[in-house]
């Protein structure tokens, strides 16, 4: 059983010898009384308060070694807790990925086979091919085709403000800011390398739909801050859905739009230092990297840098550059 290809270090990068020591701070949450779940599909529980209003879901571990918000959703579940209005939806995705889980070597366990946020598209989800992750998303899709509003929770590898991806469409912009939580939305078109569960179809396509969906990263993976933003972000979309009250609703936060995706073309792309997410870079034509032998420039004036991955192999997002807007 595979977790999949790590990414190569260029030869000349500091981190040739390997990835920095990351320390996991908090501890995996024992999810085995959450198992079973009470829909069908292991690992999901949904709360039905029986009064009218949305199917909200939430999701944890699509990535199988970020469970700062597993950690928040366990909590939930061992709290009782009951939705004001509507439905709620609380889900673990890539179990069998998190029960492989090793303290010793955390990166190891992103998923087993194929990254489970790279296959939501019709292509991949009713095709023939198999893997650990695409059984896993067509078992998951039914509760996924019945959410009016969606939030997936997400850690970072690499320093970074915690942000909001709300995707390239304007209904998961509306929610995102609807939500505010964290205090930076970042607007994107998403990988080349697959659909994420933000860019799926019901959340993306047709007028008539009303659906919406929107992915937190609420931290570096394995630091408590990460848990206190998602507990935030998850209370903040709760009171949007009307499914809980007493929490205030928080500033608008800063939205910002992606004009470039850099995906590295080669083994050997390298920052030309260690840039922190959320940093501005303020003159176009700036080398903030090189890919091989070319010199990755900034494309305007007041770039943001978004999740920028510090080692990145071939086909891999290095970086999204992105300009503030006004909201």
């Amino acid at each position: 059983m595979s977790s999949g290809p790590q990414p190569e270090a260029p030869p000349h990068s500091p981190l040739v010898h390997g990835l920095p020591d990351f320390a996991v701070e908090i501890t995996p949450p024992d999810l085995t009384p959450f198992i079973q779940g009470n829909t069908g599909i292991p690992g999901f529980t949904t709360l039905d308060s029986g009064r009218e209003g949305p199917h909200v879901v939430i999701t944890s571990l699509i990535h199988g070694n970020e469970f700062a918000g597993a950690i928040v959703l366990a909590e939930m579940l061992r709290a009782g807790f009951a939705p004001l209005r509507g439905r709620l939806t609380l889900g673990f995705a890539n179990l069998a990925a998190y029960k492989q889980f090793d303290r010793k070597n955390p990166l190891a366990t992103r998923y087993l086979e194929e990254d489970l946020n790279r296959v939501w598209d019709d292509y991949q989800l009713f095709g023939v091919r198999r893997s650990a992750e695409l059984d896993r998303a067509r078992a998951m899709k039914p509760l996924i085709d019945s959410a009016d509003l969606l939030l997936d929770l997400h850690t970072m590898l690499w320093p970074s403000e915690p942000l909001m991806l709300c995707g390239a469409g304007a209904r998961g912009r509306e929610l995102a800011l609807a939500v505010g939580t964290p205090g930076l939305v970042v607007a994107d078109a998403g990988h080349k390398g697959g659909k994420r569960l933000i860019d799926y179809g019901r959340f993306t396509e047709g007028a008539e739909q009303k659906a919406s969906c929107v992915l937190v990263e609420a931290g570096q993976h394995w630091e408590a801050k990460a848990i206190a933003q998602s507990r935030a972000t998850v209370l903040s979309l709760l009171r949007h859905a009307g499914m809980v009250a007493g929490i205030a609703a928080p500033q608008r936060p800063r939205l910002a739009q992606v004009v470039r995706t850099v995906t590295a073309r080669t083994n050997r792309f390298i920052f030309v230092r260690d840039f922190h997410g959320g940093e501005m870079v303020s003159a176009a034509g700036t080398i903030i990297a090189h890919d091989g032998d070319e010199a990755i420039l900034t494309p305007e004036d007041n770039m943001m840098l978004v999740l920028p991955a510090l080692r990145v192999a071939h086909g891999h997002t290095a970086v999204r550059l992105a300009k503030i807007l006004e909201n």
